[in-house]
């Protein structure tokens, strides 16, 4: 198997872009010591949550990190229910079940694939304290709709907004559309810090304070006069307040590093450029892949603004061959990455252990047999992008005529 000389196989894969102010970054925090959770770390929360448009951002290790802060500062534990997708990556449910929650998955809206609101307030019941929608694949969900059932039943609203960095609701960005929003920067997604990463924003500063307090181990220095204090790690520990740490609960290590924050910030000042290239691609994809025969899109929702970090497309059953053969093809004859994005959870060995069952989310398993994802990144040349659409429509031409 041999890509076209204009094709590089990296092209394939997923993530961001790494560039010279990136590596410049690196080398300026390295001659500072690299230190741990410093001065950029809070540089880069302030910015990311003044661009998402909240007042709080809070850096830490990975978004599964983030969302069992987020989890810990709702309150959640044991007796409780959580409302999610079951279309996501696995994290999303096991924040909530390590915490001794219930996981209540409600179906999907077939046409985007994110958690249908009606389904949502069809799984309500007096043990549910949270919704937590997902932003699937980087289109935010129904807000409003989410939002109105959550004050009509006092809930909490948390928004997994992995996929999501850069999108938006209504001209509001993900992850100030409810109580607390949870992004990723894992090296697969839209922007990076150096492998993983994630960010938490709110603007609700109990829970901020919160998780901010787990996210060091629960740790805070003593004032003399009888008040404990979140540690500012922004600020010399040895300061005139500083007496002795103090733990006020079993919290956890989740800060981020100085050096991945130097190049979030980065990272985060080319975002919207980044999107933009995915964009453009996704606008190709879908002019081309839209006139062939037995493949389904997925509906982008007028009052959203996309960040693709994945762009789907439905293998229907008049295509010629499934979805596995249509995978097994692609990567072994023309050498494309596909992926599926992803196993419903609640199939999955763990969380039928915990009794969840088939026929539980009936559309979301109808969909799993059809959504594929298609390579989509800033990298992607219009060659690229080109090869994947042509090798798709051999692979329609060959199976409509064998």
């Amino acid at each position: 198997m041999n890509l076209p000389k204009a094709i590089n196989e990296l092209e394939f894969s997923h993530g961001s872009i790494y560039g010279e102010e990136e590596r410049e970054a690196v080398l300026e925090v390295m001659n500072a010591s690299a230190p741990s959770c410093g001065p950029r770390v809070k540089a880069f929360e302030e910015a990311f949550a003044a661009y998402c448009g909240t007042s709080y951002g809070l850096a830490v290790t990975s978004a599964t990190a983030g969302l069992e802060l987020a989890m810990i500062a709702s309150g959640i534990g044991p007796g409780d229910e959580v409302i999610t997708t079951p279309v996501s990556w696995i994290s999303t449910a096991n924040v909530i079940t390590s915490l001794g929650a219930k996981a209540v998955f409600a179906d999907i809206d077939p046409d985007t694939l994110n958690i249908d609101p009606d389904c949502i307030a069809a799984k309500i019941t007096e043990r549910t304290k949270l919704i937590l929608p997902v932003h699937l694949y980087g289109q935010c969900c129904q807000m409003d709709e989410i939002n109105a059932l959550a004050a009509k039943h006092n809930l909490l609203v948390v928004e997994d907004a992995a996929h999501a960095a850069g999108a938006a609701y209504k001209d509001r960005k993900a992850g100030s559309l409810g109580d607390i929003g949870v992004f990723s920067f894992h090296q697969q997604k839209n922007m990076v810090t150096l492998g993983e990463g994630g960010m938490i924003t709110t603007s609700n500063l109990a829970l901020y304070e919160r998780m901010l307090s787990y996210r060091s181990l629960c740790c805070r220095t003593y004032d003399p006069k009888g008040k404990y204090l979140p540690i500012d790690e922004s600020k010399h520990p040895m300061g005139k307040r500083y007496w002795y740490l103090e733990f006020d609960g079993i919290g956890f290590n989740f800060r981020m590093t100085d050096i991945q924050a130097a190049v979030g910030l980065v990272q985060l000042k080319r975002l919207e450029t980044l999107n933009a290239r995915r964009r453009e691609i996704a606008h190709r994809y879908s002019e081309a892949l839209s006139k062939i025969p037995g493949l389904g899109l997925l509906r982008q929702t007028p009052d959203t603004t996309h960040s693709f970090h994945v762009f789907a497309v439905l293998v229907q059953p008049d295509f010629p061959v499934d979805k596995e053969e249509f995978m097994w093809e692609l990567y072994t004859k023309k050498g494309i990455k596909v992926w599926s994005h992803y196993m419903p959870i609640h199939l999955t060995e763990v969380y039928r252990n915990l009794g969840h069952f088939d026929g539980e989310c009936p559309i979301a398993e109808g969909r799993f047999e059809q959504y594929v994802s298609l390579p989509i990144h800033p990298r992607m040349t219009d060659a690229a992008v080109d090869y994947v659409i042509e090798s798709i429509r051999e692979l329609r031409l060959r199976g409509a005529t064998t």
